[in-house]
């Protein structure tokens, strides 16, 4: 047999074995480092009630802004009118005792506080708004501050008369309670005490009169007209007065409108 015959036996020669492709080895590495690990789904955080924020324009909480809600027929009292309100009464209320009835977002009630009101007490119906009250006067540490649950009109009922300063009135606009709640505040404030009525009209002079009141300022800032009241008389308060009727003009003192 020759030697080219022989059947070779074992392992064969190294440069005759079959190796794998670097470049392929390389592209599949390459591949699997370059595919993007899989995400974990990221679980979506609730989203709570629209809201947005209002700021209190003076006193021991100027600049400070608060988270309110926002819901259907709510409408905080704009800055330059609020701004135009505590000009009328003065920045100091240092020992006022206060009511805002029909509180919402208790802006009005917040300012009063906040220029030094000894106590201020908010009343509104609607629960959701409660708890957004009780948490903003829980962040400013507002103690003389009182959020009460209820309707506004038997609220004021229900003080004694004469035991409040200033009474704010900022009910919707579009139900029955400007009248009875102008009844309520005329009681509860003394001679001399002051009523804020924000109202879709202006309120004539016969008809406050009817119910012992004056305007002494009113301004009209886009559909909403404010007067600043003060009590006059000290005679009951009737059970019925005449109802406002929209004026044909609005007079504004110079100044007055914000």
């Amino acid at each position: 047999m020759s030697r080219s015959d022989r059947v070779r036996i074992g392992p064969r020669p190294l440069h005759l074995r079959t190796m794998p492709s670097s470049k392929t080895s390389r592209s599949s590495t390459h591949a699997a480092a370059s595919k993007p690990a899989a995400r974990k789904p990221v679980a979506k955080t609730p989203k709570g009630p629209p809201s947005h924020e209002i700021r209190i324009i003076g006193g021991q909480w100027r600049r400070t802004r608060l988270k309110v809600l926002d819901k259907p027929g709510l409408r905080p009292t704009p800055d330059r009118v609020r701004e135009t309100l505590f000009n009328w009464l003065g920045q100091d209320l240092s020992g006022w005792r206060c009511v805002d009835a029909f509180a919402g977002t208790g802006v009005l009630g917040l300012e009063a506080a906040s220029r030094g009101a000894a106590h201020v007490l908010m009343v509104e119906q609607d629960a959701v708004l409660v708890r957004d009250l009780q948490d903003n006067a829980t962040r400013l540490k507002a103690s003389m501050v009182s959020v009460q649950r209820g309707d506004a009109v038997s609220t004021l009922g229900r003080l004694p008369a004469g035991s409040v300063d200033l009474v704010f009135i900022d009910p919707p606009f579009d139900g029955p309670w400007f009248e009875p709640a102008l009844k309520a505040a005329t009681r509860a404030v003394p001679v001399g005490g002051w009523i804020y009525l924000e109202a879709p009209v202006a309120w004539p002079a016969d008809a406050l009169a009817a119910l012992g009141l004056q305007c002494e300022r009113h301004l009209k800032a886009g559909a909403v007209h404010a007067h600043l009241l003060q009590r006059t008389s000290a005679q009951s308060v009737p059970e019925s007065a005449p109802t406002p009727t929209a004026p044909s003009t609005v007079t504004f003192a110079e100044g007055d409108t914000p």
